[in-house]
């Protein structure tokens, strides 16, 4: 993979993974003069850099794809729409009794004049 291909989150972690490995005394990978490590002060993450950035770093990066999951989100869509067609019908329902109890608070004349009226009848 091409060092341009990397983030710079994994670029970092490279970079960090390998100076740790240079200054654990691992060899280093691509030959360097004598002049251009005191250039560089044996700095082993510029040691790094110059590896990767020579594409010879034994380093790979696995970026897993997500997994399609069509049919799970189908299912919850559908649970979904049902749960919606369910509380609207829940408060439909409830709607209807409030307004009969609301009927009902609304005209106590109405139930006196019902229990006159059964008393007269008897």
């Amino acid at each position: 993979m091409n060092v341009e291909n990397f983030s710079k989150y994994e670029k970092a972690r490279i970079l960090g993974a390998r100076a740790l490995q240079i200054a654990m005394n691992a060899p280093v990978l691509i030959k360097i003069n004598k002049e251009d490590l005191e250039k560089i002060k044996f700095d082993a993450l510029k040691i790094a850099e110059v590896e990767l950035n020579s594409n010879i770093l034994p380093i790979s990066i696995k970026r897993p794809f997500p997994k399609r999951k069509e049919e799970e989100l189908k299912r919850i869509k559908e649970k979904l729409s049902e749960k919606k067609i369910e509380e609207k019908g829940v408060a439909e329902e409830e709607e209807i009794a409030k307004e009969g109890e609301i009927m009902e608070l609304a005209n106590p004349k109405d139930e006196e004049e019902d229990l006159e009226d059964a008393e007269e009848a008897e």
